[in-house]
């Protein structure tokens, strides 16, 4: 990789209730790159994604994001899609507010030019096709129209590192769909990296460069068809793992939790 990949990852381990996730970890994302993490339940996805937001501290091993170590401090140059999870009706924000805290949620009420961040906020709410319902209450959006506004608040910035954490669970396959393309779309007109990670990788699939997987401690890194195969889950497993295509959907047979990889959930419990 290029010396100036917004994301390098060298040595890193991490360690979780006195367990240990994974060790000796190198991965360096290029420019314009899209790495999706995959993995059963528990393999540490959303935690290496909350490792490098500065969030969980490495027991080993170091992480640069665009070109400075990771720091608790958080980087306000590094966009973050969290889980899709449903707002609370009652909810007291309309859809601009929550992208709007991605373009001054950092400024404390500072008399900056409100009308420049209008003018940003406008754009980037047409930019993810949430303009419609802008101003609508976002407790009453649909879940897909909620993950619209995350990803335009992700956007904020014009981040070249973009970390993904499941944005896809519960939506339908045409929000699945749009949000995919939203993510593509910025990485390829900003040239930017982007980490996803996913239980299911069948919808982002076509837009993938190289899959991280995740289990038990283990795991490996390689280009779709290198990773994707029963020989290479087998190897990571340890045990007999079989990858099949089923309408149009791969699907992982006999490893320990394999429901994980075909599946949604709700939430990552490392």
């Amino acid at each position: 990789m290029s010396d100036t990949a917004p994301l390098r990852i060298r040595g890193a381990a991490l360690e979780r209730g006195g367990r240990e996730l994974w060790s000796g970890l190198d991965l360096e994302v290029g420019p314009g790159e899209l790495v999706a993490v995959l993995g059963p339940s528990g393999s540490g996805k959303t935690t290496l994604l909350r490792a490098i937001l500065g969030l969980e501290r490495l027991s080993g091993g170091t992480i640069e994001a665009l070109g400075s170590p990771v720091r608790r401090a958080g980087n306000r140059r590094i966009g973050y899609v969290p889980q899709q999870r449903p707002l609370p009706r009652e909810t007291p924000l309309r859809g601009r507010d929550i992208v709007g805290l991605g373009v001054d949620g950092h400024r404390f009420g500072l008399p900056l030019s409100r009308r420049k961040d209008r003018a940003r906020i406008d754009g980037l709410l047409e930019a993810v096709g949430a303009t419609a319902f802008a101003d609508r209450p976002v407790g009453l959006l649909s879940g897909g129209e909620q993950q619209r506004l995350r990803v335009g608040q992700a956007l904020a910035d014009d981040p070249r590192l973009l970390l993904c954490d499941e944005p896809l669970t519960s939506l339908d396959l045409a929000n699945q769909q749009a949000v995919v393309r939203l993510i593509d779309r910025h990485r390829r007109e900003r040239d930017a990296a982007v980490l996803l990670v996913t239980h299911d990788v069948n919808p982002v699939l076509a837009h993938v460069d190289r899959i991280l997987y995740i289990a038990h401690g283990r795991f490996t890194l390689g280009t779709p068809e290198e990773v994707l195969t029963s020989e290479t889950l087998t190897a990571l497993y340890g045990a007999p793992v079989f990858v099949t295509r089923a309408g149009g959907r791969l699907v992982v047979v006999g490893a320990p939790d394999a429901d994980d990889e075909h599946h949604h959930h709700d939430e990552e419990d490392a």
